[in-house]
Formats: structure tokens, C-alpha cells, sequence
């Protein structure tokens, strides 16, 4: 088996994984706050980590993927506010979405999906235990994190002192001992969610909540901890703190052993914003395209790299997998092959070497060349086989190209019409039933075995 390697964002390097144990590897990517659906870069995350976890599912015997619903957010009680529906409402429901959403891209449910306010004691026990060491205090209703009390804050985004005060765009409350703090619990008013604890009624800040979940689904260390890179600060960089504090650690591994973040998304060379008009929602996008094409679209840059996202780029990729849906069922009288396919060599290994997609298709193609040339039944697994690790061509493959309706005999007829013209040298009849045919929606692909009919996509 080819040696998985992956970029640690903590060390800034790519390096060779090596779990923590080897029968039992454990991540997890932070969630959405469901308070609206999911953008397109929402489910970049959640693809590249689906692929991840195919990888180490077949390097490894048992893998733990934990991603988590954040559902008490300020975001959430804003929604709760402009639409008048209870928040249990909002959150219910855009959760079932957001997961349907995913599916349609062909992602996994995660082996756990907790959510923020089914761990509340924990958060509450971990805010006690950072308290207890001097790593946070309570001040006007809140409890905050003191930043300084961390030496090694900072160790992931690599910010400086000033950048941190910057970047984490917090207000600069007068009972903040340092203008770095953040809040690990805040007051709630009557009409606000909240519980009880030592600080009086109230309800967790954004960042304990990531810490608290991942510990009490994963324990600490754990392997591997990610998600988008606008996570990295100070999100990521708060949950080290947290967590690393909170039992008494120096060493920025005593958390999370590999940081992994994919890199953003644009939409037409623009960063997404709602001044732009620019936010793509995947629930949109999966009503008007095939799920496998969005996919493909998602994995066909470096998962690291920017991704620039385009109605072109989309209808490439979708031609890419036509291409490829047309060689399965130009293959589909070949028998299926019994043997043990492992692709270690082709898919497998540049998979491993950082999650390289772009060179997996490259060799992805090749196979379905070598596949349609040889009709090796062996070639035509592997084919599918291969497919399956990068989570596409997993449809019948008529049913993707169209050929699945109803036997129209009408358009039989033109069919063979058009072939008979053909045969007798008049074309200009048989143009005129390919133009017939397309005012229709039909379009005519023409195979060895005679001609085809689809409806136009």
C-alpha cells in the first residue's frame, strides 16, 4: 500500500502521516451553522473531507470521521428574529438540508454529526477547567480565554501579536483584561437560548464548542483536525488554546496531531460576498446540475489551491464525466470481473500523496482508454473501482447518457430513416431528421452498434 502523505498546516510542511494508532485513525472537520443553506466553499469542506476519509478508510481498519452541527450561534437567533420561526425550527431544518445537500455531492454522512447543544456540559466542565488554571476568567456575566496566558498562541497562523488583534475582529470590551480575549461564555437574555452555569444563565462562545465536541467523540490527541482555511484564525487557532490549556499543555500536537485546510473559493474570479450577489448556494446548484459534475468540479483543483468557480468550469467537467459514462456503457458487454482490484498504483498512490485529484483523473482517463481498447474485463473494474474511491461514476451509465426512456417508435423510425438515407448517399435527408430530432430535445449519437437516441441535456 502506497504511504499517505499530507500538508500539517501546524508544521507548514507536507509530511508522512503516521496515526497515532494504526488500527483506529480518528479527524474531524468543523460543520456548518445552520442558519441558512450552504455555499458553494461550505461544500468544498465537506468534499475534500469525504475523499480524505475514503483514502484512510482503505489504508487503515477503522476510521472515525466526526463533523459537527453548530446550532446556537448569534447567526441563528438573527434568523429566529427576521423570519419569527422558533430557532429549533431553523436549525432542524437546514440541518436536514444542508445533509441532504452533501449527499447530492455524493458525500458520506460522518460516522458522528454532533451538535453544539447536545454538549453544553461539556463545554461548560472544559470553560471550568481553563478557569482553574488561569487560562480564563469571568468578568461582567462572560467568561473569557486570556490570550497571553498562552505563550505558544499563534502557532498555527503563524500571526504576530498585532495580526492577532486584527484578524480576530472582536470587540474590545472594557472587561477584557487584553484586547486578544475571546469569549468562551456570554449572558443571555429571557428571550435568548441559554443555560444555567457557575457564570449564571448564558450560552457558549463560537470556539469552545469545537473544542468540547471533538474531545468528547475523539478524545485527545486525535489525528487529523480541518476544515476551510478561513477556519485557521482564529477559529482553529482559539480551539488549540482551549483545548491544550485546558489539560495543561505546552505542545500545540496535544490537541490535534494534522491540521489539513482546503483553500478558498471564488465564483468568477470574485471572493463570494452578499454585497456581489455572488453567493452560490449548493441547494441551487444541485437542482440544475448532476451531483457527480459539482463533485468533480469541487475535487478538479488541488484541494490546497484556490478554486475559481464557473458555470464553464462546471459544463467541462461534465463533459469529462460524459466522456467517461460513454466509455462504461461502451463496456457493457463485458463481463464483470471477480478479482481483487486495488488501483494501488493509479489512484491510490497519487491520492496519497497529498490528495493529488488532478493527477488521479489524469491516470482516471487512461484507464477508460486502456479499458475501451482491450475490453479487459479487469481494466473495466479497475475503471470502476476507481470511480468509486473519487466517488463518481456511480450511476447506471444509460441512465446518465439518457438512454433509459421508453422505446419511442416514432423516433425509431426517423432513426432508421435517417440511416437508410445515409447509406444512399443522401445526406441532406439525413441532416433534415437530425435537425427534426433536435427541435425535438432528441439528440443522435452515433456508436458502432448503429445509432442512438437521448433527450438533450
Amino acid at each position: 500500500m502506497p504511504q499517505l502523505t499530507l500538508f500539517n498546516t501546524l508544521k507548514r510542511e507536507k509530511q508522512i502521516f503516521e496515526p497515532l494508532d494504526k488500527n483506529h485513525v480518528r479527524l474531524y472537520a468543523c460543520g456548518p451553522t445552520v442558519y441558512n443553506y450552504a455555499h458553494i466553499g461550505n461544500a468544498r469542506m465537506a468534499v475534500v473531507f469525504d475523499l480524505l476519509t475514503r483514502v484512510l478508510k482503505t489504508l487503515y481498519p477503522k476510521v472515525t470521521y466526526v463533523s459537527n452541527i453548530t446550532d446556537v450561534d448569534d447567526k441563528i437567533m438573527a434568523a429566529a428574529k427576521e423570519t419569527g420561526e422558533p430557532i429549533d425550527t431553523i436549525t432542524q431544518k437546514y440541518t436536514q438540508i444542508y445533509n441532504d445537500d452533501m449527499a447530492a455531492l455524493g458525500c458520506a454522512a460522518p460516522d458522528i454529526q454532533p451538535r453544539a447543544t447536545e454538549t453544553i456540559a461539556e463545554m461548560i466542565a472544559l470553560i471550568e477547567q481553563l478557569i482553574e488554571r488561569g487560562h480564563a476568567y469571568d468578568a461582567d456575566g462572560h467568561v473569557l480565554f486570556n490570550v497571553p496566558s498562552f505563550e505558544n498562541y499563534g502557532g498555527l497562523s503563524g500571526r504576530s501579536r498585532d495580526e492577532q488583534i486584527a484578524g480576530a475582529r472582536v470587540e474590545v470590551a472594557s472587561y477584557k483584561k487584553d484586547a486578544a480575549d475571546f469569549v468562551l461564555w456570554k449572558p443571555s437574555s429571557d428571550d435568548e437560548p441559554g443555560w444555567d452555569s457557575p457564570w449564571g444563565r448564558g450560552r457558549p462562545g463560537w470556539h469552545i464548542e469545537c473544542s468540547a465536541m471533538a474531545e468528547k467523540h475523539l478524545g485527545l490527541p486525535f489525528d487529523i483536525h480541518g476544515g476551510g482555511a478561513d477556519l485557521k484564525f482564529p477559529h482553529h487557532e482559539n480551539e488549540i488554546a482551549q483545548s491544550c490549556c485546558a489539560h495543561g499543555h505546552d505542545d500545540l500536537d496535544a490537541f490535534a496531531n494534522v491540521w489539513v485546510h482546503n483553500g478558498f473559493v471564488t465564483v468568477e474570479g470574485e471572493k463570494m460576498s452578499k454585497s456581489l450577489g455572488n453567493v452560490t448556494l449548493v441547494h441551487d446548484l444541485v437542482e440544475k446540475y448532476p451531483g457527480e459534475a459539482l463533485r468533480l468540479t469541487l475535487l478538479s483543483a488541488h484541494y490546497r489551491q484556490p478554486l475559481d468557480w464557473s458555470e464553464t468550469k462546471i459544463n467541462q467537467n461534465k463533459s469529462m464525466l460524459d466522456r467517461l459514462y460513454q466509455n462504461l456503457d461502451d463496456l457493457s458487454d463485458v463481463e464483470d470481473c471477480e478479482d481483487e482490484i486495488k488501483n494501488e498504483v493509479e489512484i491510490l498512490q497519487p491520492l496519497c500523496d497529498d490528495l493529488n485529484v488532478p493527477k488521479a483523473l489524469e491516470n482516471l482517463n487512461a484507464m477508460a482508454r486502456q479499458a475501451v481498447k482491450t475490453k479487459d474485463p479487469r481494466f473495466k473494474k479497475a475503471l470502476l473501482e476507481a470511480g468509486k474511491m473519487l466517488g463518481i461514476l456511480q450511476q447506471d451509465p444509460k441512465v446518465w447518457l439518457g438512454f433509459d426512456g421508453e422505446e419511442d417508435t416514432g423516433i425509431q423510425a426517423l432513426l432508421e430513416e435517417r440511416t437508410a438515407a445515409k447509406a444512399e448517399k443522401n445526406f441532406a435527408r439525413a441532416d433534415e431528421i437530425r435537425d427534426e430530432l433536435a427541435a425535438q430535445g432528441i439528440e443522435i449519437i452515433d456508436t458502432p452498434e448503429g445509432p442512438k437516441w437521448r433527450k438533450s441535456n
